[in-house]
């Protein structure tokens, strides 16, 4: 399975992150280890939602919707709250 998961920073909340990975857990602990140079001086961070995939494509495609703008508004109105 592939993920497309969303964190969030638990000192700074307005901090939020999304990714792709086929080890969400690994991912997450590697995110709160500081093992990622985008999300390692916001770290802890906590996962608020993920969707899984049978497909990378398809993951990688989801992933990349919700970077956009209008994937951030559907995140913001569904993933987020």
């Amino acid at each position: 399975m592939f993920y497309v998961y969303l964190i969030k920073s638990i000192r700074y909340p307005e901090q939020r992150y999304i990714g792709m990975t086929d080890d969400l857990q690994q991912r997450l602990k590697d995110h709160n280890a500081g093992r990622s140079l985008h999300t390692s001086k916001y770290k802890p961070w906590v996962l608020i939602n993920y969707i899984a995939f049978s497909s990378k494509d398809a993951a990688a495609e989801f992933e990349q919707y919700l970077k956009s703008g209008s994937g951030q508004a559907f995140a913001n109105k569904h993933f987020w709250k």
